[in-house]
């Protein structure tokens, strides 16, 4: 599908990048891999320099699952035990740019319910990731991570119903895709919610 990409956007004050759950179990050779999941790495670390470089916020949301949750499928859920709590498929890709310059937003701590959505984490204070963006007077978010059609698709859903403006980085998602066009029908199911779609080569410096 062809995507209408908005043009050249240089952040700024009022901006805010959110990175959804750049985890090993989520790339190639994890528990639940989401097929090309390691190439959204390089855009998203060069979207953290552009933010960092303007003094601007960077989230990383994360699943930090108990070793008995919900959504696993021996509990009745959909998945294979994924981000379990102190193991290596629940930290970040070694090669993502982490600093502690950035926020780790956590969510899916305990059984249940299941949290999709980084607007459901929270900060190592218990401040949810709504209110960490209100604080710092964030009015617009810029997305990427995995997977495309499920915890991407709920942050960015949750993040238009609490009034952000909210754009996409093509380039910086992958999608389960369950069924063959579950990521391009998320994609059309955000834009025809009122994200926008952009790439983190249209990022001005």
């Amino acid at each position: 599908m062809k995507h209408t990409i908005d043009s050249a956007y240089v952040p700024g004050d009022g901006d805010a990048l959110v990175i959804v759950d750049v985890q090993n179990d989520f790339v190639p050779g994890g528990a639940l891999a989401v097929p090309e999941g390691d190439q959204v790495v390089a855009p998203l670390n060069k979207a953290i320099k552009i933010f960092q470089t303007r003094n601007l916020p960077v989230f990383l949301t994360r699943d930090w699952h108990p070793d008995k949750h919900c959504s696993f499928k021996e509990f009745g859920g959909l998945w294979p035990p994924h981000c379990v709590q102190n193991t290596r498929g629940a930290e970040f890709v070694s090669d993502l740019q982490v600093n502690d310059r950035s926020t780790t937003i956590t969510k899916g701590v305990a059984f249940e319910p299941d949290e999709y959505s980084g607007f459901q984490g929270v900060d190592e204070k218990g401040t949810s990731l709504d209110m960490c963006l209100k604080n710092l007077g964030v009015v617009r978010i810029f997305v990427g991570g995995l997977a495309t059609d499920y915890c991407v698709l709920s942050t960015v859903l949750d993040g238009l119903s609490l009034k952000y403006d909210v754009f996409i980085f093509t380039d910086g998602v992958r999608a389960v895709n369950v069924k063959p066009d579950d990521g391009e029908m998320s994609l059309k199911e955000m834009t025809q919610n009122g994200a926008r779609l952009t790439t983190t080569e249209s990022l001005g410096a």
